[in-house]
C-alpha cells in the first residue's frame, strides 16, 4: 500500500505507544512506526502481552498491527523513512550533578537529537512529545542545524495530557491538543502538517496552537496545578482528621462551586506516576534558574505536602496498631500508582513499602495488574515481600490490610471472609477511602479512612 507519509515514534512507552496506536487506528493513510532501543519491550508490543495495561489498548493495537502499525528496533532505518518523528524518549528526574533531584535529565533525549541528525538523509519535522523542561526545543533545533548536508529540521512541541487508565479515551476525545511552533513560515507550515493528522478525528476547536515556549510550560503548569489539588485536599484531610469532621462533606460542598469544580479533590494516601512529581519539580528547578525563589517554593510546597501525606498514614498505621509494627503481617491492596494501570513509577505503595519494611513489617502485596512491576521495584526485599494475585489469600493470616490503589474489584470482595481469615483485632487502613467504612466496622474491622474519623471496637 502507498502511504500518504511515514510517521516515525522513537520511544515505545506509556506515551508513544498509544498515541501511536490511536494515530494509526484513525489514520489509515499513514504509515505509523514505533521504534525503541529495548528489544524486550518492541517483542512485547509485537505479542499478545503488550508490554502496558490499558483499557482498549489491546484491541486497537490488534486491529491495526502489521497494516499500518509497526514496531521495530530498526532505528536508523525507521528515522531515514520518516518524514514526520515523534521523539517520546524518557525524561526522568536527574539523580546526579546540577539539579540532582529537581531538573529533567535530558541524556536519552539528547541522544536522541544526535541519532536523528547522524541518520537522516533528508529534511524532517521533529515533535517533542515527552514532557520537556521550557526551551528544550531550542536546544534540540541547536544540535539539528549542525549539519552539512543541508537538511531542514522544523521542531514543534506537541505535550501528552492523556491520563493512564483512561489514555484510550484521552486519545480519542481530547481536552485539547496543543501544538507548539516558532511563528515563522516554516515554523506554521509544520505545524499545519500536524494539526491536519489530528484534524482526522479530533474537532477543530479542540486544536490550539501557540508559541514554542508556551507549549513546553503548558504541559508542566497542567500537572502542577492538578497535582496541587490533590495536596490542597489532603492538607484539609489532616485538618479533618483532628477535628472530627469528614473530608468528602468538606470535598463535596467545595467541588459544586462551579468555579473550582469536583475534579481531583479526593483525599488520599498521596499522588504518584510518572508525572506529577517529576514535572513539578522541573518547574521548581526552573523558576529557580530565573531566580523567582518565591515562586520555587509554592511549588515546592505541593511536593512536600505529598511527602508528608505518605508518611502521615504510615504514622497513623504505626499508631493505631499500638505503637509496633516489628512481626506484623500487613497486606497492601494495591501498588499501582492508580487504578486501571500497571505502572507503579511514584507510586505511593512503593513509599509505604518501604517504611513498613524499615517497620520490620513481613509484607503481602497483592494487585490485579501491577505485581510483575512491584516485585521489580521491591526486588532488594525478596526475603520480606510476598506477592499474591488473590486478594483474599493474600490477606489470610494477616494484622491488616492498607488499601493503596484505588482499583474497583477491592469494592466489591467480601469482607466478611477476609475478616474470617485475618489475625484479630483486624485493621483496616484506606488510602483510597472507596470502602463502605460501616458495613466493615459493623463486621468486626476497625477502620482507619483517610480524613474521616475512625471506627474502631476499643
Amino acid at each position: 500500500m502507498n502511504f500518504k507519509k511515514n510517521i516515525l515514534c522513537i520511544g515505545a512507552g506509556y506515551v508513544g505507544g498509544p498515541t501511536m496506536a490511536m494515530i494509526a487506528h484513525k489514520c489509515p493513510q499513514y504509515k505509523v512506526t514505533v521504534v525503541d532501543i529495548n528489544p524486550v519491550r518492541i517483542a512485547e508490543w509485537n505479542s499478545d502481552h503488550l508490554p502496558i495495561f490499558e483499557p482498549g489498548l489491546d484491541e486497537i493495537v490488534k486491529n491495526i498491527r502489521g497494516r499500518n502499525l509497526f514496531f521495530s528496533t530498526e532505528i536508523e532505518k525507521g528515522i531515514q523513512e520518516a518524514n514526520i518523528i515523534f521523539v517520546s524518549v524518557n525524561t526522568p528526574t536527574k539523580t546526579f550533578g546540577a539539579g540532582n533531584g529537581m531538573a529533567a535529565d535530558l541524556q536519552y533525549w539528547e541522544k536522541t537529537a544526535r541519532q536523528i541528525l547522524k541518520s537522516a538523509k533528508s529534511s524532517k519535522i521533529i515533535i517533542e512529545k515527552s514532557t520537556l523542561p521550557v526551551k528544550t526545543a531550542q536546544a534540540m533545533e541547536r544540535i539539528l542545524t549542525h549539519n552539512h548536508q543541508k537538511i531542514h529540521f522544523d521542531v514543534l512541541s506537541n505535550p501528552e495530557f492523556l491520563a493512564e487508565g483512561t489514555a484510550i479515551r484521552d486519545l480519542e476525545n481530547p481536552d485539547r491538543v496543543l501544538i507548539g511552533s516558532h511563528q515563522t513560515p516554516d515554523g506554521i507550515k509544520a505545524r499545519d502538517e500536524l494539526v491536519e493528522i489530528y484534524a482526522n478525528w479530533i474537532p477543530p476547536k479542540n486544536i490550539i496552537t501557540s508559541d514554542i515556549w508556551s507549549s513546553e510550560l503548558s504541559k508542566l503548569v497542567s500537572n502542577a496545578f492538578l497535582a496541587q489539588r490533590i495536596s490542597s485536599i489532603n492538607t484539609i484531610s489532616a485538618l479533618c482528621e483532628k477535628t472530627d469532621a469528614n473530608v468528602t462533606d468538606v470535598a463535596r460542598a467545595v467541588g459544586m462551586d462551579h468555579r473550582i469544580g469536583n475534579r481531583f479533590l479526593n483525599a488520599s494516601v498521596g499522588f504518584g506516576g510518572s508525572c506529577f512529581k517529576k514535572d513539578i519539580l522541573n518547574l521548581v528547578y526552573l523558576c529557580r534558574n530565573y531566580g523567582l525563589h518565591e515562586v520555587a517554593d509554592y511549588w515546592q510546597g505541593v511536593v512536600n505536602i505529598n511527602e508528608y501525606q505518605k508518611e502521615r498514614f504510615v504514622l497513623n498505621m504505626l499508631a493505631a496498631m499500638f505503637n509496633t509494627l516489628a512481626g506484623k503481617r500487613i497486606c497492601l491492596f494495591g501498588f499501582a500508582f492508580k487504578a486501571d494501570t500497571g505502572d507503579t513509577r511514584e507510586s505511593p505503595a512503593f513509599f509505604i513499602a518501604n517504611r513498613l519494611i524499615e517497620e520490620k513489617v513481613e509484607l503481602v502485596i497483592t494487585d490485579p495488574k501491577a505485581l510483575k512491576n512491584a516485585k521489580n521495584d521491591l526486588d532488594e526485599f525478596k526475603e520480606e515481600v510476598s506477592f499474591v494475585e488473590d486478594p483474599y489469600k493474600a490477606a489470610s493470616g494477616c494484622h491488616a490490610i492498607a488499601i493503596l490503589t484505588e482499583w474497583v474489584l477491592y469494592q466489591n470482595l467480601d469482607f466478611e471472609k477476609i475478616y474470617r481469615s485475618m489475625l484479630k483485632p483486624a485493621f483496616i487502613f484506606d488510602g483510597r477511602n472507596i470502602i463502605d467504612h460501616q458495613k466493615v466496622f459493623e463486621i468486626g474491622f476497625n477502620v482507619y479512612p483517610v480524613g474521616k474519623p475512625s471506627l474502631t471496637h476499643f
